[in-house]
């Protein structure tokens, strides 16, 4: 049997060439030509066209969908209650973070009321089930395939009907149309939409496994993650114990969900205390720390920021960030420097969010600037505040969403003491005791002397 014949499509333009090309020799962009498929287009009113079907709204129901409670609550609760019935699940991550690790206990867990087909392109049937019995999952109901023919498991899934299918890892799926290697733009993207139609004809819910590039992000074409339904990645350290698992993309719940995991001998225990974990083994009477609240979706987590300010012997001073947005570290010091009149010219700064944790809402920004603060002036905050605040250009602190669930997360763990933005009270309830000390600042200058007095300032 022939095979379909390919052309390059420039991603910028959309010109087609029968041969690749390093530049489009049509507006000139470099390594934009991908390899795709040409759809036939049948001329005259004659051609045959697919039955459309379409429904009233009013119509539809969806009180009958089904969600699958996977036996992990952090996951669960990234997935928005669990895994919907016929959707398209992408989960992606450095390799060794625990994503087959995870999707075994998935199977140990479901695989006692539901069938499921785990299908590896990357190893055998012998060496899965090694690993599963390392976890402690042995189910009748978990059927392991060794393949990479996306023709062939799409086959299988539709005659089998098994409850649900996971792929691990879609760069390894070929399909048999395309002359293509694995793991290239039109393979993975072909091979994507393949499972998506199965997923969504069947009914049958679908985890695909993704590698990452060396950027980080999810390898493979950009419309792979227009495709599925959902979009995880694990995110953490190899090297540390705890990993955790954030929704990118989710069009059955939040996308601001997080879930905590820590990595064990036995495979991944989940972390129903985030806080605790965050704060553990932090040092007292040490310059440089604070503690901040940050909002993962509904979830209140309590880490520290810690900032290292040394002086520098390169004239041009280092500035490093870790889990903290580096822009958003630049211009903090520059407010620090222009508003308050520290000067971080001739000093190295570092900045990092203990845990593996990675902070991007601006309610961090005070927490940094205090650190930053008490490192440069060799000051110590009280191991027993806690602060958040976003800091605008002026060198004001704005208030920020959910002020409650914060100060109570803070005063749950034993905090005494949380500078808050001033403006911030309202949303306080009066009357109401939280059990801590809450002092309002409405600048930065005001917040350091706030820590220094217990005063609102």
């Amino acid at each position: 049997m022939a095979k379909n014949k390919t052309v390059f499509v420039c991603s910028e333009c959309g010109a087609q060439s029968s041969k690749w090309n390093g530049k489009c020799p049509s507006c000139g962009a470099w390594n934009t030509l991908e390899e795709t498929v040409p759809v036939a287009v049948v001329s005259g009113r004659s051609a045959p066209i697919g039955e459309f079907k379409y429904s009233r709204i009013s119509e539809i129901s969806y009180e009958d969908e089904t969600r699958y409670s996977t036996g992990i609550g952090e996951l669960d609760r990234v997935l928005g209650g669990g895994l919907v019935k016929g959707s398209l699940v992408l989960i992606g991550g450095d390799p060794g973070i625990g994503k087959s690790t995870l999707l075994l206990q998935i199977c140990g867990f479901m695989g006692k009321d539901h069938t499921i087909l785990y299908v590896s392109g990357e190893e055998s049937e012998r060496q899965i089930k090694m690993r599963a019995e390392r976890l402690g999952v042995a189910c009748e109901n978990l059927f392991l395939a060794s393949n990479n023919n996306c023709e062939s498991i799409i086959k299988a899934v539709c005659e089998n009907k098994p409850e649900c299918v996971i792929i691990d890892s879609i760069q390894t799926i070929t399909s048999s149309a395309l002359s293509s290697a694995a793991g290239s733009i039109v393979q993975v993207r072909e091979c994507t939409g393949a499972f998506m139609h199965m997923a969504k004809s069947e009914e049958i819910p679908v985890f695909i496994v993704s590698h990452v590039n060396k950027d980080g992000g999810i390898a493979g074409p950009k419309i792979m993650e227009h495709i599925v339904d959902t979009v995880l990645y694990f995110e953490g350290d190899k090297q540390l114990a705890f990993r955790i698992l954030r929704a990118i993309k989710n069009r059955f719940g939040s996308t601001n969900e997080i879930g905590v995991f820590k990595m064990d001998d036995d495979g991944l225990t989940e972390v129903e205390n985030p806080s605790e974990m965050m704060l553990s083994g932090r040092l007292a009477n040490v310059s440089g720390s604070t503690v901040v609240c940050t909002m993962e979706g509904t979830r209140p987590i309590l880490a520290e920021v810690q900032a290292l300010v040394t002086k520098s012997s390169l004239s041009a001073p280092r500035r490093v960030a870790n889990g903290f947005d580096y822009n958003r570290l630049y211009m903090i010091l520059a407010v620090l420097e222009k508003r308050t009149g520290f000067s971080f010219g001739g000093v190295d700064v570092y900045v990092n969010i203990v845990g593996g944790l990675r902070i991007d809402e601006p309610a961090a920004d005070l927490a940094v600037a205090m650190a930053l603060y008490s490192g440069l002036c060799d000051k110590v905050i009280p191991e027993n505040l806690m602060v958040f605040g976003e800091v605008g250009l002026g060198g004001e602190i704005r208030s920020v969403s959910r002020v409650r669930e914060r100060v109570k997360e803070g005063a749950r763990l034993g905090f005494t003491k949380c500078v808050i933005p001033k403006n911030s009270f309202s949303a306080l309830s009066k009357g109401d005791n939280y059990g801590i000390d809450i002092i309002g600042a409405s600048t930065l200058s005001g917040a350091f002397k706030a820590v220094a007095k217990g005063e609102n300032k």
